[in-house]
């Protein structure tokens, strides 16, 4: 497999069921860097899950995190689309739901097409198990801080997901 050289973390806030802190791994050439912390902002999840093109929900998007779910189309594309929806960074996560330790290393397709916010790449299970929280809860949306500083929190504190091996 490729190996990832950094992660970036982010805590679920809301609701309470999935408050934990997840680890997600950047693009590798494509797309911005965090330079701004946000403490509470919205992760929703795109309709379609793989915006692959125009939103049902791209109101909601604006000035916001988006959710995405891998497959369709490329990660540059799924990037662009939530970008001109408005969306401050998109969190991809792997379609494969039962993925819980293999990080894919997402690169920038054979375009010169590029996106200038943050890409981040999410474990299937992680992915699955925020949608079900939300479903469940008939949320819209999660409330999440990103990026969180792990080395400033005692091993443990950190509250990590369960089904996740780390």
């Amino acid at each position: 497999g490729l190996r990832v050289h950094e992660y970036l973390y982010f805590q679920v806030l809301s609701p309470g069921d999935i408050r934990y802190i997840f680890t997600a791994t950047p693009a590798k050439d494509f797309g911005g860097v965090f330079n701004t912390r946000y403490d509470q902002i919205h992760l929703v999840p795109a309709d379609p899950p793989e915006a692959c093109g125009e939103l049902n929900n791209g109101v909601f998007i604006q000035d916001q995190i988006a959710l995405v779910e891998r497959g369709g189309c490329s990660f540059v594309s799924k990037t662009r689309v939530i970008q001109e929806h408005g969306g401050r960074a998109v969190i991809i996560a792997d379609n494969a739901y039962d993925n819980d330790s293999f990080y894919i290393e997402m690169i920038q397709e054979n375009s010169r097409r590029t996106a200038d916010i943050p890409a981040l790449f999410l474990l299937g299970r992680d992915g699955y198990m925020i949608r079900r929280s939300l479903e469940q809860h008939g949320l819209p949306w999660a409330i999440i801080s990103i990026p969180v500083n792990v080395t400033s929190i005692p091993t443990y504190e950190m509250r990590q997901p369960p089904w996740t091996f780390w």
